[in-house]
Order: C-alpha cells, then structure tokens, then sequence
C-alpha cells in the first residue's frame, strides 16, 4: 500500500496559515512564473515543483476546499485519496474514532501510529473501510460501519403538491421511488429508511429529502389557504349574476352579490390545499375579484349608464 505523506501547502507557497486571498494569490502568482514549465526546460524536479504549486494554490485559493484542509490537516490526503464527500468523510472519522474509544478494535499496528492521524494506521483503516486486504498490523478487526446519511431536493408543482406525485430517484445506481402525499409543502423533509450510503458490513444510512414545491401562476399559497384573482366585467359587477371559477378541485359556480366592489372577497370553504398527513381536511379558497371596465361603450350603453347615473343623483 502506497504510504500518503501530508503536503503543507501553506509551506509550498511560502505563506502564514492566516494570509489572507490576495496574499495567496501574489505568492502562487510569484512561484508559478518562476517554475513554469516554459523555463524550467524540461527539468523533471521542476516540473514536479510547478505541480505541488498548482496543487497548493488550487486548495488555498478555494475558499472552500482551503477551510476543509485547514479542518482535516494531516488527513487530507486521506480524504482525497478515499473519493467520498468530505461530510460523509468527517462523518466516518467520528465514528471510527468512538469505536476506538468504546474498546471495539484489537489493532496493533507495527509503524508509527498515533490515532486516527497517523498515517500508516490511517491507510490501514481506510482499506478496512474500503474493503481492502490486510494492512501492516500485526492483527486487526474489520468493523461493520454504518452508512452516511444522504440528502437532497425535489422539486414539484403546485398541482402535483394538491393531488400527491411520485418521483423516480437514482441513489448510487439504485432507482428508488419516492411517493409524495397530497398537502406537500415547502420545508417538508421525508424519509426513506436504509435507502442512504450502503455500509460497510453494516446497515446503510437513511435517504433524506427536501421538497419545494414551485411558485403557481394563478394560485399563491399561504399555508393551507389559496388566493387568486379573477377578473369580471363591471356590468355583471353592478347587476350581479353567477361567475364561474376554476379551482384545483375542478370548476364552481360563485354568486356574485348586485353591486359588487372591486376587491371584494368570497371564500369558499374546503377548496384550498388538502391539509398534509389528515385526509379529509382542506385550506380554503380566497377569491379576489378584479372588476374590468370596458375598453370602449356602444351609444346605447352610454344612454344607459347616464339613466343610471340621473337617476341616482
């Protein structure tokens, strides 16, 4: 097994540990020009010089991946070697670390091994975790590690979120279907048991997933209540009549009251969001109408409206 020695790459780049980015930056810059590759003139040393700069600059220089170094130190090379997502790797090394604590294992290692830091010790756990063969130790015990958790998003539309959806995931190549219930929100987390990471030798993590359910074009969503406008012509505003109103449940009929004002408010009962997890319960539907004048009147109908407004002077 190939031994991982620790790379400083505050050290390679010639710079403190609390330098900041531009700081970084102006030494990468600095040693990158002098180890180019087009100065060097085929000098291998060199060339590996210019590599383990690049290398440095490409973890320091990323926000990111620098604060996972600084967190890891020694491991890092670790982490980068075993392919997992740094959660996940931060996630198995605390674990590991109370199994030793807890007495589970029998390692004996022959090199120079001090805790999980070490380097030797810690390859050898890593071919244990990863299924390799016998590492250097004398005797060891191969430990039956849980799997990581894994997370994620769906996202699903309104409509889907009123009537219930299914969504096909592909979680490390198996196809998992995720069934959503009628009343889903955003913010709602479900769960699907020992469909996470597969252990190693043990039982695998949980799968879990946010939903977030996308903005709707007519309806807007407060809790389990709806709203929507619907737009109606002054006359039958004046005169009253019935309106016709689409709602996630199918058409309505709604009475409109003679002389209705613009803005006026009709809740109807029972036809907003079915609420998540109790069948039978719904939010209400707030409608809003949005009183329209015509665009240009008929000499008749401006006769009428001065009778209309003659007679109510």
């Amino acid at each position: 097994m190939k031994e991982m020695k620790f790379r400083d790459y505050y050290n390679i780049l010639g710079v403190e540990k609390n330098a900041n980015e531009k700081e970084i930056k102006k030494a990468y810059r600095k040693l990158a020009t002098q180890y180019h590759p087009d100065k060097t003139k085929g000098d291998k040393v060199l060339e590996e010089k210019f590599k383990e700069i690049s290398e440095a600059y490409q973890v320091l220089g990323n926000a990111e991946k620098r604060k996972q170094y600084d967190e890891l130190g020694s491991d890092w090379e670790q982490f980068q070697q075993s392919g997992a997502s740094y959660d996940d790797f931060v996630n198995q090394r605390k674990q590991y670390r109370q199994y030793q604590s807890q007495g589970h294992h029998q390692y004996e290692p022959s090199g120079n091994f001090d805790g999980f830091g070490g380097s030797s010790g810690f390859s050898d756990f890593f071919e244990a975790f990863f299924g390799g063969g016998q590492g250097r130790g004398r005797s060891r015990t191969t430990y039956d590690f849980p799997g990581a958790d894994v997370s994620g998003e769906v996202a699903i539309g309104l409509v889907e979120a009123y009537h219930g959806t299914e969504r096909i995931l592909d979680v490390d190549g198996d196809k998992i279907k995720l069934k959503i219930k009628p009343g889903a929100y955003t913010g709602l987390q479900l769960r699907a048991k020992g469909k996470g990471q597969k252990g190693s030798g043990g039982k695998s993590g949980d799968l879990y997933v946010n939903v977030r359910v996308t903005p709707h074009p007519i309806f807007k969503r407060k809790g389990n209540d709806l709203y929507m406008e619907v737009p109606m012509d002054v006359f039958k505003a004046m005169l009253g009549g019935k309106q016709e109103v689409v709602t996630l449940s199918g058409k309505v009929n709604i009475t409109i009251p003679e002389a209705a004002q613009n803005g006026k408010k009709v809740r109807l009962k029972g036809k907003g969001m079915p609420v998540y997890g109790k069948s039978g319960q719904f939010g209400d539907l707030f409608v809003t109408l949005n009183v329209k004048l015509p665009a240009k009147l008929t000499d008749k109908q401006k006769e009428l409206l001065k009778q209309v407004r003659d007679n109510n002077q």
